[in-house]
């Protein structure tokens, strides 16, 4: 059933530019206030999707970028826009488990990775991917957070459902540190961002959808989707991603 759903989200969300939240200008940002990185820094993307985040890195440092996904749909995906955008020779594009790395120890200056985290445990995930770091090394992950201890009842139950580990701003930077970060910042991206290129193509996408002949698994996804968009729509203020900006502590 699991295997089934996850066809089913893949499916939904091939074609589009983002398949989670996220904003271009937001991130152009974000590397404008990260610490010193070398002229040209080792990047790897972790839970990469189709590449908006891996491309744009590339181009931003003109350097090459490691970006890893588990979907194969993705990463050929992300190899098209690749070989599209001229960028074919910074881009390794990895079909493979971001929680499974045979990668040498301190070899990463910036590691990379939107709204993916989750799906290791964003404390685990930290843990696994520290000693990827160089000395001084940035880690720059987004993780659905809380921004209030005042919760909602529908949208605490709704994440308690489908995300039982999702914890507080305060909480995630406990975390961090655990795993042997130092904690830089922690923007938050807008709301705005998560429906202008996220939520409102994903709704394109759903008005252009069979109304019949879906199976009982596609059309769980589709009004889990649906559902998602309307917390959202109704509880922004309370819950959405936090970018934690992280720099590898001394031992």
């Amino acid at each position: 059933m699991e295997e089934e759903y996850i066809t089913a989200l893949i499916a939904l969300h091939t074609g589009l530019d983002r398949q989670g939240p996220g904003d271009g200008e937001f991130t152009h940002n974000l590397l404008r206030h990260l610490p010193p990185l070398p002229s040209r820094p080792r990047i790897a993307d972790l839970g990469c999707g189709s590449g908006a985040g891996a491309l744009l890195l590339a181009e931003h440092y003109q350097s090459p970028v490691l970006a890893v996904d588990s979907s194969a749909v993705f990463i050929q995906e992300l190899r098209t826009r690749a070989h599209a955008a001229g960028l074919d020779a910074l881009i390794t594009s990895i079909e493979g488990d971001m929680g499974q790395l045979d990668w040498p120890q301190a070899g990463i200056d910036l590691l990379w990775s939107e709204g993916a985290a989750y799906n290791l445990g964003f404390e685990r995930a930290l843990g696994l991917w520290r000693p990827l770091l160089a000395a001084g090394g940035v880690a720059v992950v987004s993780e659905l957070s809380w921004f209030t201890t005042e919760i909602p009842a529908p949208a605490r139950t709704y994440w308690q459902a489908a995300y039982p580990e999702m914890e507080t701003e305060a909480e995630n930077c406990d975390r961090a540190i655990r795993a042997g970060f130092r904690v830089l910042d922690t923007p938050r991206l807008p709301s705005e961002a998560w429906w202008k290129n996220y939520y409102d193509p994903l709704r394109s996408r759903l008005a252009t959808y069979p109304k019949t002949g879906l199976s009982p698994v596609e059309q769980t996804v589709l009004r889990d989707t649906e559902a998602e968009m309307t917390l959202f729509q109704q509880f922004s203020h309370c819950y959405g991603y936090t970018f934690y900006l992280l720099q590898a502590s001394s031992p």
